[in-house]
């Protein structure tokens, strides 16, 4: 199993020397990928000037959105960044992670319709692809550039967890970002089975990539700092949730950590990426540790 690790984006305060020693730790270390996620309200950093930045910084690991709110954005906009940082990182990007977004503030904010976003994106997926293959999109207007390194473009990964939003995802992506915020063997495998059950039932001829997600900290006092980024993450949804989910999430040492990426095997991830709570190196270096016993 590939484990890769989510940069900080979501703390107040990380300046460009932060984000240097994350990219030369992550990519001196054992990890396969490293990740960003987006939002738009909050301290949170943009995904897109994070990953071209950690692009041009890094040499060896892969380069993995997870992941772009499809639908707030141009289908046309969004091909042409990921082609870019292709190019940039030197053809690691290998997936894009897709999702629909559930914060409607979010698409408030950047002037973007939330309701029919799932029929959106799977139109804009569609045009993507389409800008990717050097399709005109504009009649008369030539294709959009850049080529990606790879023809068609990297596969795209769908960020999906019911099985309605799998099964619309299943005619069109490549794999499944599967979450579990404790990093639990049961949510992960049932994620899975829905998503295989769904690329059958759509014909497509094989198995979808599983890669798979859950929070984690190995930072002093780190179970406080663990609850405190899953309520501030959550918060959003109203405090009866942002609670229960902070409190049922406890991967905050170095045994809890290895048994959630035991779960991760278990489950059939080929890949997962870890979330850390804070932005303290020992994130890094405790799970570099880790790694290395395994």
């Amino acid at each position: 199993m590939k484990i890769g690790i989510c940069l900080p984006y979501m703390k107040a305060g990380l300046t460009r020397e932060d984000y240097l020693r994350w990219f030369k730790a992550v990519d001196d270390g054992p990890f396969h990928s490293l990740s960003c996620g987006e939002r738009v309200h909050g301290p949170t950093y943009d995904m897109r000037v994070v990953l071209a930045a950690a692009a041009a910084a890094t040499k060896r690991v892969e380069i993995t959105p997870t992941l772009y709110v499809l639908p707030m954005h141009s289908a046309v906009r969004v091909a042409k960044e990921i082609a870019t940082l292709d190019i940039l990182s030197g053809g690691r990007v290998k997936h894009v992670a897709l999702g629909y977004g559930g914060r409607e503030l979010d698409y408030k904010a950047v002037e973007a319709r939330f309701r029919g976003r799932y029929g959106r994106m799977d139109k804009q997926v569609a045009q993507m692809r389409e800008v990717w293959n050097g399709e005109e999109i504009v009649p008369g207007g030539g294709p959009i550039g850049p080529e990606p390194t790879k023809p068609g473009g990297p596969g795209l990964l769908a960020g999906a967890m019911g099985p309605k939003s799998i099964a619309r995802c299943a005619q069109w992506a490549d794999g499944l970002y599967a979450w579990s915020g404790n990093g639990e063997q049961g949510e992960l495998a049932r994620t899975f089975a829905m998503a295989d059950a769904a690329w059958e039932q759509a014909g497509r001829g094989h198995s979808p990539y599983r890669l798979g997600g859950f929070w984690y900290t190995l930072a002093d006092d780190g179970q406080r700092k663990l609850y405190d980024y899953v309520y501030d993450y959550l918060d959003i949804a109203g405090p009866e949730i942002a609670t229960m989910m902070a409190e049922s999430v406890h991967r905050s040492s170095a045994d809890a950590v290895k048994e959630a990426l035991d779960n991760a095997a278990g489950a059939g991830c080929e890949e997962v990426f870890m979330v850390p709570a804070t932005a303290e190196l020992a994130e890094i270096e405790g799970l570099g540790d880790i790694i290395a016993a395994l």
